[in-house]
């Protein structure tokens, strides 16, 4: 089984790196076939591996670093279901792409090779070393992908935006790591890490929390994401569905452990994931472009998983993962095929695409149903199961989990209406739409993904690999799902015209993701920068000082050693003081009464729902 393993991690990467190196510009169906047999390879051996692990045994590649550490690969229950759903995907992807000319060559399959790879080594890692090595391949493959368009001017900002969002978030794994190896973690094991001392444990934790985060594009680093939607929609399908975009959300299922036994990351966790639900899927439901629309629905679903693992629901998050990634594979894929027949991402001149492409239109409304949560398909059982396990006593969580739901209908059936919608007026140009056929690989591509897109969540419930939610929870659920589809569907049929400068104004700024990349350039880049400036020209002046003047600065130490540790005790005490009375004020609501909590949750959920359907309405057109 050792060896199963070694060819399931060696065969996309060799291919990938001959294509990249031997034949960069080749093109045509030689290279598309070479990038095909290596995926559905490492299919097949995934699915061999995971037979392996049904069967109680866990197979497990070691190569020794130094003394205990080494990098250690082993496929267990989650890495079993994780390395199907990649390399399945994967290989669907990579046929669906084969319906673009561009796509074609070398550079680009390699690249996508190369990518999958990295996420078969990091879904799969089993120690801080073995994850660090792919997890920045990954980073770097997806420059690569993102600005593979070297034609478009906005793809070379666009990439180096993400890549440095998810590389200065990456610092969190080494900073876990130096931890981890300071703390005495065995083998620096990622399941011994909730065994390392207290302080220690905390630091780990914290780095893993900002590298997990960074790379799931939770908030507030969500903006890279929406940038990243330049490249090639294959690109976007895999990104957002089995690799990049999963793999924080893979990490913190993999931690859970230590997050709980900190007590604080575990709370922090949660409340990011649920947080990034709500806030994203308010974005998700503004918007026109359906890339834009996808890219922030991305976000909130991860969010969710991101929920799941922060409240111990793991084995929950794990399915809505897999399930998630069939569904978004399904909607960028054909999100795809309506752009290179039709050269529109705007939804209102989308309107009617699906008439006029019935596969991929029917496909779409597939996935579109399991992402809005519609009962029985997939997201509705895998995202039932994480929300069952947010503690009782925690309303303002369940809220969050509901509203994320409500907003889930939302989005998805707002991009439903669109391409359903009869168009009022001949807007695009009939001729060239006829000239222009959806690649018959895209079809068969989509076919193949909209059924574990409808089914996935259902079987993993039904062989006990998903914990099955209570059924007042399904039915709860279900019932939020159906009525905000219903009723977004009726108010984009019969708009209501409201009378407001403020909410056009509100639903702009959701448009533009809240204006989180100005913000981040206004507080972040910029002071960055000036820093750099500043420290640049001293740089330049020390050089230029006499030796005299050198020999002031061990003065300046003493004199700061001397006058300056007391006051900054003192600031550092009252911090602390400070934080402690924001904890004993954000308690006070916690009183143990359980009339108090539905009170609460009933005020938060009746103003934010109509917060979001007046944006909603104020959006629809």
């Amino acid at each position: 089984m050792t060896l199963l393993l070694a060819l399931l991690l060696a065969v996309p990467v060799t291919a990938g790196f001959v294509l990249l190196t031997v034949f960069p510009r080749a093109a045509g169906a030689p290279v598309v076939a070479g990038g095909l047999v290596a995926a559905v390879v490492a299919a097949v051996l995934a699915v061999q591996l995971a037979a392996e692990v049904r069967a109680a045994v866990a197979p497990t590649l070691v190569v020794p670093l130094l003394g205990d550490v080494a990098f250690r690969y082993t496929v267990d229950g989650l890495a079993a279901a994780l390395v199907v759903t990649v390399t399945v995907i994967g290989a669907l992807v990579l046929l669906a792409a084969a319906g673009e000319p561009r796509l074609r060559e070398g550079r680009f399959v390699g690249s996508m090779l190369i990518f999958l790879a990295a996420m078969l080594a990091t879904v799969t890692a089993a120690t801080l070393p073995a994850l660090l090595a792919p997890w920045e391949v990954m980073g770097a493959a997806s420059w690569v992908l993102i600005a593979f368009d070297r034609r478009d001017r906005a793809v070379g900002p666009a990439a180096t935006r993400a890549f440095l969002t998810t590389r200065v978030c990456d610092v969190g794994l080494y900073v876990a790591t130096g931890a981890a190896l300071a703390g005495g973690v065995p083998g620096l094991a990622l399941g011994a890490t909730a065994a390392a001392p207290e302080g220690w444990r905390s630091l780990v934790a914290a780095g893993l929390v900002v590298a997990a985060l960074g790379k799931s594009a939770q908030l507030p680093f969500s903006t890279w994401l929406s940038g990243a939607m330049v490249g090639p929609s294959p690109v976007s399908a895999l990104l957002h569905s089995a690799t990049m975009v999963a793999a924080g959300a893979v990490l913190l299922v993999r931690v859970a452990p230590l997050l709980a036994a900190t007590g604080w990351a575990a709370t922090l966790v949660a409340w990011a994931g649920a947080l990034t639900a709500v806030v994203l899927g308010v974005v998700a439901a503004t918007q026109r472009d359906l890339k834009q629309l996808l890219a922030a629905s991305t976000c909130a679903q991860v969010g969710l998983m991101v929920l799941g693992a922060g409240v111990g629901a793991t084995a929950g998050a794990s399915g809505l993962l897999v399930a998630h990634a069939a569904v978004k594979a399904l909607l960028f894929l054909a999100a795809g095929g309506w752009l290179a027949v039709l050269r529109t991402r705007s939804l209102p001149v989308l309107r009617g695409a699906a008439r006029r492409h019935p596969v991929v239109g029917v496909t779409f409304t597939v996935g579109a149903a399991a992402l809005a949560g519609l009962p029985p398909l997939s997201i509705w059982w895998t995202k039932d199961s994480v929300l069952a396990g947010v503690p009782l006593g925690d309303g303002l969580l369940t809220v969050a989990g509901l509203l994320a739901t409500a907003l889930s209908a939302v989005y998805a059936t707002r991009a439903a209406w669109f391409v359903w919608r009869p168009t009022p007026s001949p807007s695009i140009r009939r001729g060239a739409e006829r000239r222009r056929r959806v690649p018959v690989v895209l079809g068969v591509a989509l076919v193949a993904l909209a059924v574990p897109a409808a089914a996935v969540g259902a079987v993993a419930v039904a062989v006990g690999a998903v914990p099955r939610a209570d059924a007042g929870q399904l039915v709860t659920t279900g019932v939020v799902a159906v009525f905000a589809a219903a009723a977004t569907w009726a108010l984009h049929t019969r708009p209501i015209r409201l009378r407001s400068a403020v909410l056009p104004r509100l639903a702009g700024a959701a448009r533009g993701w809240l204006g989180l990349e100005t913000a981040t350039r206004t507080i972040v880049v910029r002071p960055v920068l000036a820093l750099a400036r500043l420290v640049d020209r001293a740089d330049g002046a020390l050089a230029t000082v006499p030796p005299r003047a050198v020999a002031t600065v061990p003065r300046l130490a003493r004199v700061v050693e001397a006058r300056g540790e007391r006051p900054l005790g003192t600031a550092v005490t009252g911090l602390g003081v400070g934080i402690r009375r924001l904890g004993d004020l954000a308690r006070r609501p916690q009183t143990g009464q359980q009339h108090q909590y539905y009170a609460q949750g009933l005020v938060a959920v009746g103003t934010l729902a109509a917060l979001v359907a007046v944006l909603v309405v104020t959006g629809v057109r």
